[in-house]
């Protein structure tokens, strides 16, 4: 199982959506992904938090993606 970990959580009212860097560290290793999901200025947090969750680790089963060790 991996440890999901949020950044800062900003909305982007140009856009339209939330913003956030999400950190999944897998085996000792963490990958960091840039995320972006629509909503509302009024959106739940809980729906915020899990959209970007999610679209984190649909991105980390890619090729690629950022590494940072810690």
């Amino acid at each position: 199982m991996s440890d999901i970990l949020l950044g800062n959580i900003r909305y982007n009212p140009t856009t339209g959506a939330y913003e956030a860097r999400v950190d999944i560290d897998r085996k000792g290793r963490t990958y960091r992904y840039p995320c972006s999901i629509p909503g509302t200025l009024m959106m739940d947090e809980s729906a915020v938090r899990r959209g970007l969750a999610l679209q984190a680790m649909k991105m980390s089963r890619r090729e690629g993606g950022l590494a940072s060790i810690r």
